[in-house]
């Protein structure tokens, strides 16, 4: 094995070892770039500072935007009480006869309408837990049935989804948030008919076995452990941190006017990327102020970024009476986008100075090769570097910088619709994510009040089974018939 091979390795297994023992990747990252090229024989500070920076930068250039704007949004619909009085009221409607598809729709209705994936989890695991506690089903089932709402099937799989998961694949392949929507819709309903099968087999045998709820445990401690912390915010694109700042309503407006900020977002995304962004004369792109930008990596980003203005407006115009401390609640949210950003933006600076490396050719040569095709190959990368990174984004976006130019060529040159990549990448990057080490894993199981032992193997079955089936259907049903 040649030494820079061998940096490579030491390199990646330094970033993963010790981010999961709670050392800030803000640190890890460059060290463990700079540790790869140094037994490459490659310029330390050049990378460092050039490569790495460069390629950092570009991320935070593209998608700080959605990043700020989602934090942003989803603290002041939980600040304005609207996520509580969404998830309420389709609680009361189902009951607790459906206590486990209430917990689930409730989860897909407010991140499918642009709620940050931790503000979801603090508002509805109290929910959550009350309606189970009425239902007597154990605690135990609590985290994937909010799993399976908020984190697989409106991450990566319904078109349109605002997850920066969905927008991160846009500026590699000129595509929209609305990417392969037949595909997407295909994919979305084999990971919910699964997940929720598998929940009703967990409950009909905790109900056989007479297992109910059992008694609260003690509440482990989520924002103000600091290595949890480090952990969650490389998984997920807000700092749990900031949910303790910032005002609460009193009363949470009415039902109707909670979900109308959920549905601007959907509506404006859906107008911007089908109607307005193609009939739009984007000519002053041409100019060289721009940098030869062009609509075609750009349009999926401002398709978002609109409809977050949009449903921040709503939020804002709705509640305003019901903010006492709109500006300390607004703080919180643009404070909750930093850290994961500049985070994720490190994953991608270490993946930059990774693909430098000379030997990263024997590395792309062997992932290119998987399976014979680009499809199942980008698949596959996807898949392990989320689970290497514990990061959805991060391991997307390590992807697609290192090699997505690589699969775009070979995908035009097959016949193959970027569109049928875009969804292809995003799905894979949501299934192995969600190991054990994960950092939205470990939180949601402290708020839950519940343990790896208790409850994994249902977030297994949910979050990664699930998701792995839908990837499967989506890859061969687009081999066969292309984007739909």
């Amino acid at each position: 094995m040649s030494l820079g091979l061998l940096g490579i390795l030491l390199g990646l297994g330094l970033l993963i070892w010790l981010s999961f023992r709670g050392w800030s990747v803000l640190l890890l990252a460059p060290a463990a770039a700079l540790c790869a090229a140094l037994l490459s024989g490659e310029p330390l500070l050049a990378h460092w500072t050039l490569t790495f920076m460069g390629s950092a930068a570009r991320f935070l250039a593209q998608f700080f935007p959605l990043f700020l704007l989602g934090a942003l949004f989803g603290k002041l619909m939980e600040a304005s009480g609207s996520i509580a009085a969404v998830a309420d009221a389709l609680m009361r409607q189902l009951g607790a006869d459906k206590a486990v598809l209430a917990v689930v729709l409730a989860g897909a209705l407010v991140t499918y309408g642009g709620v940050s994936l931790f503000v979801a989890f603090f508002v509805l695991a109290p929910m959550a837990e009350r309606l189970f506690e009425r239902a007597d089903l154990p605690r135990r089932l609590m985290p994937a049935a909010i799993v399976l709402g908020t984190s697989t099937f409106t991450m990566s799989a319904l078109p349109g989804t605002p997850a920066i998961q969905n927008a991160i694949p846009m500026p590699f392949f000129g595509t929209t948030p609305f990417a392969a929507p037949g595909l997407g819709v295909i994919a979305a309903l084999i990971m919910l008919a699964f997940g929720l099968y598998w929940l009703h087999l967990a409950e009909r045998g905790a109900r056989r076995a007479g297992e109910g709820f059992g008694a609260a445990p003690a509440q482990a401690p989520v924002a103000d452990n600091d290595a949890l912390r480090e952990r969650a915010v490389t998984a997920r694109e807000f700092d749990p941190a900031e949910m303790a700042h910032g005002g609460a309503a009193a009363v949470p407006p009415p039902v109707h006017l909670a979900v109308l900020p959920l549905i601007v977002v959907v509506a404006v995304n859906l107008a911007m990327s089908l109607f307005v962004l193609p009939n739009m004369d984007a000519a002053f792109l041409d100019e060289p102020r721009w940098g030869g930008a062009s609509l075609a990596g750009l349009g999926g980003v401002w398709a978002v970024v609109t409809a977050l203005l949009c449903a921040i407006a709503a939020v804002l115009a709705v509640n305003w009476r019901r903010l006492p401390n709109l500006r300390e609640t607004m703080d919180a949210g643009a404070n909750a986008s930093v850290l994961p950003a500049v985070n994720v933006a490190s994953l991608v600076g270490f993946g930059s100075v990774v693909a430098a490396m000379p030997a990263f050719e024997v590395v792309r040569a062997w992932v290119l090769d998987i399976g014979g095709s680009p499809l199942v190959s980008l698949a596959v990368a996807t898949n392990l570097l989320a689970a290497l990174t514990g990061s959805a984004s991060g391991g997307l976006t390590i992807a697609l910088d290192t090699l997505g130019d690589t699969y775009l060529v070979r995908a035009l040159a097959l016949g193959i619709d970027p569109a049928l990549l875009h969804r292809i990448a995003v799905i894979g990057a949501g299934t192995l994510d969600s190991l054990p080490h994960n950092g939205a894993i470990v939180t949601l199981l402290a708020i839950c009040g519940c343990t790896h032992r208790q409850s994994y193997r249902d977030i297994v079955m949910v979050g990664i089974i699930g998701a792995l089936l839908a990837l499967m259907a989506v890859i061969a049903l687009g081999a066969a018939f292309g984007a739909f």
